[in-house]
């Protein structure tokens, strides 16, 4: 019954997303004025954690699209840092979170004073065990509104970028007819309202997968209709949504996460999305 409602629900969201897109992008269709920052960070899981992306299992955050050092990457933090060498960068966020976090990530950058911070937060809540399972739209859109708000409350009034949630259906196709990709899928037991029974075409297979996508096209409805409510805040347009990624990009560690490779393509696309250049 949920899987029914929340695939007829799809072309609604897409059309959500349009408006909200065209109305987020003519709010922040500028360079910003302000001056580069002297403090940002980072939010989100481990996506911004850059997981995946050592020689270890675990987080990388030198590798990171957002706040990373790695300069095979080029993240925001070392292009902001070429306009001002004073820029100290906080990699707040936490692998396994999702958008019930965020409102506490927002009061650590606050915390900190961050001028600019960058938001990729939402893969979690659709990676679940079960379609049930995953975070229903109206409570994610409570959890980034109070994140936002957190942030918009700051008295350095930082500049924010909110980048759009990865394609999880692109995930998939791009590593479902790899042998390895499905065995470590299986192992990790990674992101099963997606990637579960892989190589199934059966109807419910197919309809959960797009089920789950349908939720992501929700959640980046959501974020641009939050962000373009809230100043100096500026959403990605679904670039990072819309990236056709190959397997290049994707980490042979885990075939979900980004690679090193993957990472620098993030931090490129978001980069040309964000305030600081657009």
């Amino acid at each position: 019954m949920r899987i029914s409602r929340v695939v007829a629900s799809f072309t609604a969201a897409a059309a959500l997303v349009a408006g909200t897109l065209l109305a987020a992008s003519s709010a922040s269709a500028t360079v910003t004025t302000a001056p580069p920052p002297s403090k940002m960070a980072a939010l989100g899981d481990s996506i911004t954690q850059a997981a995946m992306t050592c020689s270890a299992l675990t987080s990388c955050p030198a590798n990171s699209w957002s706040t990373g050092t790695n300069t095979s990457v080029q993240s925001h933090y070392l292009r902001l840092k070429a306009l001002n060498p004073a820029l100290v960068g906080y990699n707040d966020a936490v692998s396994g979170q999702a958008s019930a976090q965020l409102p506490g990530q927002a009061a650590a950058a606050v915390s900190q004073g961050a001028q600019y911070v960058t938001i990729e937060m939402g893969a979690n809540d659709a990676c679940t065990t079960t379609v049930a399972g995953m975070t229903p739209t109206a409570t994610y859109q409570a959890n980034v509104h109070n994140g936002l708000a957190t942030l918009a409350s700051s008295a350095a009034h930082p500049q924010i970028f909110v980048a759009s949630v990865p394609s999880l259906l692109r995930v998939y196709n791009v590593s479902k007819n790899n042998a390895v990709a499905r065995f470590w899928w299986a192992l990790f037991g990674t992101c099963k309202s997606m990637l579960a029974n892989p190589t199934s075409t059966a109807a419910a297979d197919v309809a959960r997968r797009n089920a789950v996508e349908a939720q992501v096209v929700a959640y980046n409805a959501v974020l641009a209709t939050e962000c373009a409510a809230v100043a100096n805040c500026r959403f990605d347009g679904n670039a990072v949504y819309n990236y056709p990624f190959t397997s290049s990009d994707i980490s042979t560690r885990d075939y979900f996460h980004p690679s090193v490779t993957g990472q620098g393509h993030l931090a490129a696309i978001t980069w040309a999305a964000s305030q600081w250049a657009s």
